[in-house]
C-alpha cells in the first residue's frame, strides 16, 4: 500500500503543478486552494461512506441534519458542497464561484471550520479547476481517511519545496519533525507549539501515540499559535484531514500568550524562525516567561526561554535552533548555563546541513526535561552528532529514513533506561553500534557528559566538542557566521574603545589645564 500510496502522491502532484504551470500562479497563490480541494474530497469520501447508514435513521418526526454527522466526527456536507456536485458543473458553469460557495457552505454548516476553508478560486481559470476536481476524484477514489493526511502532508512538503525561502513560515521537514517527536515521547498530555505552522509537529504527536495503540482525541490536548493568518488556516486543515481537534490561535507569540502558558504543558515542541531581530524587548519585561532578556539583538534565546518556562514541572520540550545559540556568549551564555546548572537541558543533537527547505543551515535539536530531577540523568547531558546521519535525497536535500529515526531515538532511550522501540523487529545501525542493547558512549557519536565537563568547555552545548571526533569539521556557512559575529563584536569594541581613549583624552586635557 505505501508503494501504491506514493506512485500515487506523485502522479497527483505532478497533475496539479503542471496545471499551476498553465495557469500562470506562483506555488504560493496555488497552495491554499489545491490543498482546500484535498480536504474537501476526504471530507467527501467519509461522508458518503457513512450517508446512507444515517440517513436511515430519519422517521417522521425526526429529521437528520448537521448535527448528527457532526456527533460522529464527520463534516457535513450540503448537497452543493459535495465533490460529486461540483464534478457535474454544467460545461460554461462558473466553477470558481461555485467551489468558494461549497467552502462557504462546508463551513456555515460546520462551526469548527469557520473561517479556515480557501475562498480563492476566482482567482484560478475554470479549466485549471475542472482539471483539478477530476484528477483528485479519479486519484484518490479507493482512499480512506488516513491515506488522505499522508497526502496532505505530501503536498505540504512538495509546495514547501517549490516556494523556497518562504516555506520556512509553514513547514518543518518531516523527518526532523518524526526525530522530535521520538524523543519528546507524548503519550500523554498537553502540547504546545507558539510557532506550529502547519501544525506538523501535533500530527506526528498524534502519529506516535496512535502507534502505541491509543487514542491522540483521547490522549492529547492541542494548542498552537501562529503568527500569520493564512498559516492557521493550513494548521487548522491539517488537523482536520488527520480527523484531529485542537485550538489554534492567530497571534504574535512574543507579545501575545492566549494559553496563559507559564508553567503549564507537559510538552512544547516547535521551530522557530532563527536569529530575529528588532523585537520589543520593553514589551517582555514584566512577563513571567521571559525573566532573562539577552542583551543581543536576537531572538534565538527569547524562544529558548519561552519554551523552557512553559513547561510544567515534569514537561519535556523539543525544538529546532540555530547552531550558534550552542556557543553564543555574554548574556546569552549566563541564560545558558543557569539552564545546565538547574538539569533542564536533557538532549543535544546535531543536524547537518541541507534538511531545510528555506536553508542550507545545519541546525542543533535541543531536548529539555524538567521532570529528570532525581533521576541518573540530572546532572548530566546527552550529546549526539548526527551530522553524518542522513539519507541523501537529491543533490541538494538530505533527510532520515526511518531507519536512522528510530536508530537516533534509540540512543536516547538507552540514556534515559528505557526499553529500544523497534517497529521491524531489527534495526542494523542500533545492532552494530549498541549490540548489547546497554548506552555507551561511542566516540564521533554520542557522549554523555557531566555538568563539570560542561563547564569545562565553557559552557558549550555543542555536541561537536564532546563526542570526540578527531577532525571537527565547520560548515562553510556556519564559519561565515561565527565570522559575521566576531567581526560585529570587534566594531563593537572597537567603538568602545575609541570612547574611553576620547574620554581619557578630555580627563587628561582638563588636569593639564588646570596645572597650568
Amino acid at each position: 500500500m505505501q508503494a501504491d500510496l506514493k506512485e500515487l502522491e506523485d502522479r497527483l502532484w505532478d497533475a496539479a503543478d503542471e496545471l499551476r504551470a498553465n495557469s500562470g500562479l506562483k506555488a504560493s497563490e496555488y497552495a491554499a486552494p489545491v490543498l482546500g480541494l484535498i480536504f474537501l474530497r476526504f471530507a467527501d469520501v467519509r461522508f458518503e461512506a457513512a450517508r446512507e447508514r444515517i440517513e436511515s435513521k430519519a422517521t417522521s418526526r425526526r429529521k437528520i441534519g448537521p448535527g448528527d454527522y457532526q456527533a460522529e466526527g464527520l463534516v457535513y456536507l450540503a448537497p452543493p458542497a459535495r465533490f460529486g456536485a461540483l464534478l457535474d458543473l454544467p460545461e460554461g458553469s462558473d466553477i470558481g464561484k461555485a467551489v468558494n460557495d461549497a467552502m462557504r457552505m462546508v463551513e456555515e454548516n460546520n462551526p469548527d471550520l469557520k473561517g479556515i476553508l480557501p475562498r480563492s478560486f476566482t482567482a484560478i481559470p475554470n479549466g485549471t479547476i475542472a482539471s483539478l476536481l477530476r484528477h483528485i476524484s479519479s486519484y484518490t477514489k479507493d482512499l480512506e481517511g488516513d491515506a488522505f493526511g499522508l497526502i496532505y502532508e505530501y503536498f505540504l512538503a512538495k509546495f514547501a519545496l517549490a516556494e523556497g525561502q518562504g516555506a520556512g513560515e509553514f513547514f518543518t521537514p518531516m523527518s526532523i519533525v518524526r526525530l522530535i517527536v521520538e524523543i519528546l515521547e507524548p503519550f500523554h498530555g498537553r502540547i504546545f507549539d507558539p510557532a506550529c505552522g502547519s501544525g506538523g509537529m501535533f500530527v506526528h504527536s498524534a502519529h506516535f501515540v496512535e502507534r502505541h495503540r491509543q487514542s491522540p482525541g483521547e490522549e492529547l490536548s492541542i494548542l498552537g499559535q501562529e503568527k500569520t493568518g493564512d498559516t492557521v488556516r493550513l494548521a487548522k486543515m491539517n488537523l482536520a484531514v488527520h480527523g484531529l481537534s485542537g485550538e489554534i490561535v492567530e497571534g504574535n507569540s512574543y507579545y501575545q500568550d492566549p494559553f496563559d502558558s507559564f508553567k503549564h504543558f507537559d510538552f512544547v515542541m516547535a521551530n522557530p524562525p532563527f536569529n530575529v531581530d528588532r523585537i520589543d524587548k520593553a514589551k517582555l519585561v514584566d512577563d513571567q516567561r521571559f525573566p532573562d532578556l539577552p542583551k543581543a539583538d536576537n531572538g534565538n534565546y527569547i524562544w529558548i526561554q519561552l519554551f523552557a518556562n512553559s513547561l510544567s514541572e515534569t514537561g519535556r520540550a523539543g525544538f529546532v535552533m540555530a547552531n550558534s545559540a550552542s556557543d553564543a556568549r555574554h548574556s546569552e551564555a549566563e541564560i545558558r548555563r543557569r539552564m545546565i546548572e538547574d538539569g533542564l537541558v536533557d538532549v543535544m543533537v546535531a543536524v547537518s546541513s541541507n534538511f531545510f527547505y528555506t536553508v542550507t543551515l545545519p541546525v542543533t535539536l535541543w531536548f529539555l526535561d524538567r521532570g529528570k530531577g532525581k533521576t541518573p540523568r540530572e546532572n548530566k547531558v546527552l550529546f549526539l552528532d548526527a551530522r553524518q546521519v542522513f539519507r541523501q535525497v537529491d543533490r541538494a536535500h538530505r533527510d532520515f529514513s526511518e531507519e536512522q529515526t528510530e536508530f537516533l531515538a534509540n540512543i536516547v532511550r538507552l540514556y534515559r533506561d528505557e526499553e529500544p522501540e523497534l517497529v521491524s523487529g531489527k534495526n542494523v545501525l542500533f545492532e552494530e553500534r549498541f549490540p548489547n542493547g546497554e548506552y555507551a558512549d561511542v566516540k564521533g557519536l554520542c557522549k554523555v557528559a557531566t555538568i563539570k565537563e560542561i563547564e569545562a568547555q565553557g559552557w558549550s552545548l555543542n555536541p561537536g566538542r564532546y563526542v570526540g571526533t578527531e577532525v571537527e569539521e565547520i560548515e562553510d556557512e556556519v564559519f561565515e557566521e561565527q565570522l559575521a559575529e566576531s567581526h560585529a563584536e570587534l566594531r563593537a569594541l572597537g567603538a568602545r574603545a575609541r570612547e574611553l581613549e576620547e574620554a581619557v583624552d578630555s580627563v587628561l586635557e582638563q588636569l593639564l589645564s588646570e596645572s597650568t
